[in-house]
């Protein structure tokens, strides 16, 4: 890994920390050469910092270290990427990040789905919305979607319409989102019990 610690007069490399599982941004920090070995001896994220001017490992105050699994360099080679395990809040303010963000999984357009999903159940009364119609139905109805579903899945795998296979599995995972939520679940919930099975192996 060739990095550019000379680019700069201080000899500084920016260092953006992001977390292995959530792929949250939580701090940026800055690295020099003794840092960046540091980092890579110690498996704990140290920096160097700018108004201390000495090296600062992540956590030897607060306890909150942040465990190093992987370090990439851009396409400059004046820049990291280090992704990591955090062990507790990471910004000094004790938030999750320094952007005052809560660090949890964000899943794109399924988390937008999720919150779309979450307004219907809030207005059931809208008579325009299917997702809202099947929470006026109630849970049996929901979990009769789910299964009806979950066999037309199981049908399409057998066949070789990869295009109808793979609608059915969206619409499994659609109504399966409105069942976790009529039981005050989310994708979260479901992912959190994944990684605890994930540490037994």
């Amino acid at each position: 890994m060739k990095i550019d610690f000379k680019k700069y007069n201080d000899g500084l490399v920016p260092a953006i920390i992001q977390d292995v599982l959530t792929s949250k941004v939580l701090m940026l920090g800055y690295m020099n050469e003794e840092a960046f070995l540091k980092t890579n001896q110690s498996k704990q994220v140290t920096f160097f910092s700018r108004s201390k001017q000495r090296l600062w490992t992540k956590g030897e105050e607060s306890g909150n270290f942040l465990e190093l699994v992987s370090i990439a360099v851009d396409c400059d080679n004046d820049a990291l990427l280090l992704k990591v395990n955090p062990k507790g809040p990471v910004c000094h303010k004790g938030t999750d990040t320094c952007w005052q963000e809560e660090n949890v999984s964000e899943y794109g357009f399924l988390s937008a789905l999720e919150k779309i999903i979450q307004k219907r159940k809030e207005n059931p009364e809208n008579e325009d919305s299917y997702i809202a119609s099947l929470f006026r139905k109630g849970i049996n109805k929901i979990a009769q979607k789910v299964g009806e579903e979950a066999v037309e899945v199981v049908i399409e795998a057998k066949d070789s319409n990869d295009d109808l296979f793979l609608n059915e599995s969206a619409d499994l995972l659609f109504h399966y989102m409105i069942l976790l939520r009529a039981k005050g679940f989310t994708l979260q919930d479901v992912e959190k019990i994944l990684r605890q099975r994930h540490k037994l192996e």
